[in-house]
């Protein structure tokens, strides 16, 4: 048995860089552990943090300035700390939150083999690390899992009953569902999401591209479905399994969350209420078209040479304002695979204004093609009734 579960976690979730995407020193002066071949930063801590299991984890802990909520992120497949070092730091200053990440067993630095069991020791040990070592409430903490990263994220989550909030990014149903349409539950499936996502007493944001071609878009829906706490999930139009973060709608929407999220339960609750009429006629947040359709088409391991993104520059107008810091507000993004004609889609990127007042034209446009069959069906109505009279006028006169 445990044979057939060891195949099919390895047929199906891990596959770590090899080699790996960055290595770690000790620097000789303060004795400090550093991420090569990262600059070392003052408000970033590298560490390395014993399991349960035996195995030692490498993480990276990002602190923000007042930040009130904690991020614990579970990354993706075939991912490590270092390719996702640069989103952690973007996500850490755009969101507002201290943000630890850390690679599975097996994983980047880290010792040991991948694992379901390992990962569900990983997350704990990270988990235990914020509490212990920073002094992090499980009322202040949010966690993150992607993709395969969902697995040890919604184990956690059901586990601790005062979590600030769940956020799932392409996650799965189950491993076997991914590669099977299964309809039950089998012993030897791993990331039983399905099983475990209604124990979850939490908020729950769910992120998952329609065009979704490694975990299909349904599996986000279902859980969504399944959820105690559903929030307003994000479907990305156009987002395949390894490109959400390059449309706007996401860092929008995650901010969005994370504001909701850290207001008292009741202000939560009467904010809710004030914005029922609006929300009603969205029943999720399906957007237009985004300007970037993904050109990976599957999942591959990355190569610890691939280029780093440089910034991108802003293009939401709204955020003028906040040029003075000298950060662009549009999320700087670690893109996970090579996308050979970037500098083309770039061109194609749509500002929120722009967006905005799309949706509102879409509406209006709508809203007078309603009316105007309305009148166009009175007025049919009105023509039979005229011709069943005319017809009636030419019995009487036989």
């Amino acid at each position: 048995m445990g044979g057939v579960t060891s195949s099919m976690a390895a047929k199906f979730a891990f596959f770590p860089p090899n080699p790996p995407s960055y290595k770690l020193i000790k620097d000789k002066a303060t004795g400090l552990l550093l991420l090569a071949p990262f600059p070392h930063r003052e408000n970033v801590d590298v560490l390395r943090l014993p399991t349960r299991r035996g195995t030692e984890i490498v993480a990276v802990y990002v602190r923000y300035p007042m930040a009130t909520s904690t991020l614990l992120y579970s990354h993706g497949n075939a991912a490590d700390v270092g390719q996702m070092y640069e989103l952690f730091i973007e996500l850490s200053i755009h969101l507002r939150v201290n943000l630890m990440g850390y690679d599975y067993s097996g994983y980047g630095q880290s010792s040991g083999k991948p694992s379901e069991q390992n990962t569900y020791a990983d997350i704990e040990a990270a988990y235990k690390c914020l509490e212990e070592s920073y002094g992090a409430k499980q009322e202040n903490i949010i966690l993150y899992g992607q993709s395969v990263g969902s697995g040890p994220t919604v184990d956690l989550a059901a586990r601790l009953p005062r979590l600030r909030a769940v956020v799932l990014h392409s996650p799965i149903l189950s491993g076997l569902r991914v590669m099977y349409p299964v309809k039950r539950t089998y012993w030897f499936d791993i990331y039983k999401n399905i099983d475990k996502i209604s124990l979850v007493k939490c908020p729950v944001l769910i992120i998952h591209g329609t065009n979704d071609d490694v975990v299909d878009c349904s599996h986000g829906k279902q859980l969504w479905e399944l959820c105690q706490e559903k929030y307003e999930p994000l479907w990305v139009k156009g987002g395949n399994h390894c490109d959400l973060e390059l449309y706007p709608d996401y860092i929008r929407h995650l901010k969005k969350f994370i504001s909701t999220v850290e207001k008292s339960p009741s202000q939560r609750n009467g904010s809710r209420r004030s914005t029922d009429g609006i929300d009603q006629s969205r029943h999720s947040t399906d957007y237009f078209e985004a300007p970037r359709r993904s050109i990976d088409h599957r999942e591959k391991p990355r190569k610890s040479t691939d280029s780093r993104d440089k910034p991108r520059k802003s293009t939401d107008s709204r955020d003028k304002s906040r040029k003075s810091t000298g950060r662009p507000e549009k999320l700087k993004v670690h893109e996970y695979n090579k996308f050979n004609n970037i500098h083309k889609l770039e061109k194609l990127r749509i500002s929120l204004d722009q967006m905005d007042r799309m949706e509102r034209m879409e509406r209006s446009r709508r809203s007078v093609e309603y009316h105007d069959k309305s009148r166009r069906s009175i007025d049919h109505q009105l023509e039979k009734a005229r011709k069943s009279v005319d017809w009636l006028d030419r019995i009487e006169a036989v």
